[in-house]
């Protein structure tokens, strides 16, 4: 289950350009929650939570609790405008989380016992192919990252999918049924060298 990350927001009243403007002159993030079949709430954040957020990995499957003037709402930050020159947040959104739903998220995969892999110890490298992986998962489950084991792995190797730690409840959004997440390659040999 992914950690669930509480933050504070003050309600706006007012919705367009004009009001956003307003909100950024005050030193706040403009944003808005949206979805489970309620109306949106629009909320003014403080950009430091949202950078904090941004710079943890795992963000986009980070839970947040937002309490919006004492009304606790779970929600995902789906989407977040950046000023094109000071790289600053402008506007944020965050997407309701509600139970029984099923929602898409990306989440990370990380590796373990790469100092124990047989293959690295004999000189392969590791090959990630995808640093995170999309799934759809019901919204009450939410992993905070999926694991892979590198202990067993040896040259030419291959972690796939059902390889994967923490993928319960997860179906990923993938054309390929068993796909790759890394491999071990074999070490590069220098022709040149190996034939003087």
């Amino acid at each position: 289950m992914s950690k669930i990350t509480s933050i504070e927001a003050s309600a706006r009243a007012k919705a367009g350009k004009g009001a956003a403007r307003a909100t950024r002159r005050a030193g706040l993030v403009p944003g808005v929650v949206y979805g489970g079949k309620q109306e949106a709430t629009l909320i003014a954040v403080d950009p430091r939570i949202i950078v904090k957020g941004l710079q943890t990995s795992g963000w986009r499957s980070r839970v947040y609790e937002v309490n919006v003037d004492g009304k606790v709402e779970r929600a995902l930050i789906r989407d977040v405008q950046l000023h094109p020159v000071k790289d600053s947040p402008v506007h944020v959104d965050f997407m309701r989380l509600s139970a029984g739903s099923r929602v898409h998220v990306e989440v990370s995969v990380h590796f373990v016992g790469e100092d124990k892999c047989p293959g690295i110890k004999r000189g392969g490298m590791l090959n990630v192919v995808r640093h995170t992986v999309d799934v759809e998962v019901p919204a009450e489950q939410i992993p905070e990252f999926f694991t892979v084991d590198l202990t067993k792995l040896d040259i030419n190797d291959n972690v796939r999918w059902e390889d994967v730690a923490g993928t319960e409840g997860a179906t990923p959004i993938s054309h390929e049924a068993n796909f790759v997440i890394a491999s071990i390659a074999a070490p590069n040999v220098d022709t040149t060298e190996a034939a003087s």
